[in-house]
């Protein structure tokens, strides 16, 4: 985990690792200013020099801050700090979507 607890990415304080997918990393951070935890997606260091990858990834913040509904987690900030581009958004703990389906095919 190259951001290690402790690590600042502008007003987000790293505190811990969620989990990581196509393009990059979701961290537990807490936002300093507003003292809430977040969920902080960055962007993976290999395609921060892409601008198509870093497009897609400013699209998917904006795709998903124009939703209002329970089941999707809240944008609260999108940006870059260090050369690192990052969403924010709620932290919402709970079982991950891999882990429900597992349950899921137990049950049947």
């Amino acid at each position: 985990m190259p951001f290690a607890p402790g690590t600042r990415l502008g007003q987000y304080e790293v505190t811990g690792y969620i989990g990581a997918g196509g393009m990059g990393e979701v961290l537990l951070a807490t936002d300093t200013r507003l003292d809430r935890q977040v969920a902080l997606k960055v962007l993976s260091s290999e395609f921060s020099l892409d601008s198509d990858r870093r497009r897609r990834f400013m699209r998917e913040a904006r795709a998903a801050a124009s939703l209002s509904h329970p089941g999707v987690a809240t944008i609260y900030d999108v940006g870059e700090t260090s050369g690192v581009d990052y969403i924010a958004m709620e932290y919402i703990e709970g079982r991950t979507l891999a882990e429900r389906i597992r349950n899921d095919d137990r049950t049947r």
